[in-house]
């Protein structure tokens, strides 16, 4: 990563106290240096993709992604889809697999840790903070190996694919 450090996440917990609304902002600073590092272009559509990603609410695909941005830009799908590798390269957004489903990409927000409940019946994915969990994961120090973030994933049924199973029985 062409010796490229994320300054929020250069120190496990991450950089509490990052407001929300200046998420955006420190995400085009955080990108500006990526880009730079890496010997990249800083092209306005770049930008365009981290604001629009920075500006959704929850998980989207980056076709979602892409169909989003034609009404108001003109960019490919390949710089869509690239420019998400350099946002992910830069930690800038993950990406997750629930299940079958496509890829799935959300914007990081250092403060704002979640974890995500999977149903394994029609894919539908709720998110959810439990502090517990939190300070027991980020509390916990590993010999030889530096967290730098993590994600967890509970797979089962939600209450309406419950009630549709025990219907069938």
């Amino acid at each position: 990563m062409c010796g490229f450090t994320h300054k929020a996440w250069a120190t496990f917990p991450h950089d509490i106290g990052m407001k929300e609304e200046n998420a955006l902002e420190k995400a085009k600073e955080t990108f500006t240096e990526f880009l730079q590092a890496s010997h990249l272009r800083k092209t306005p559509e770049r930008y365009a993709v981290l604001e629009r990603a920075y500006r959704s609410e929850g998980h989207f695909s980056a076709e979602s992604l892409y169909r989003d941005m034609q009404t108001e830009y003109r960019v490919s799908r390949a710089t869509v889809y690239n420019t998400l590798e350099l946002l992910l390269q830069s930690r800038l957004v993950v990406k997750h697999q629930f299940g079958q489903q496509e890829a799935q990409y959300e914007k990081v927000v250092p403060d704002k840790v979640h974890h995500h409940l999977v149903c394994t019946g029609c894919g539908k994915v709720k998110e959810f903070s439990d502090k517990h969990i939190r300070t027991t994961i980020q509390a916990r120090r590993f010999a030889y190996f530096e967290p730098e973030y993590y994600t967890l994933y509970i797979y089962g049924l939600c209450s309406k694919c419950r009630q549709k199973k025990r219907g069938k029985k």
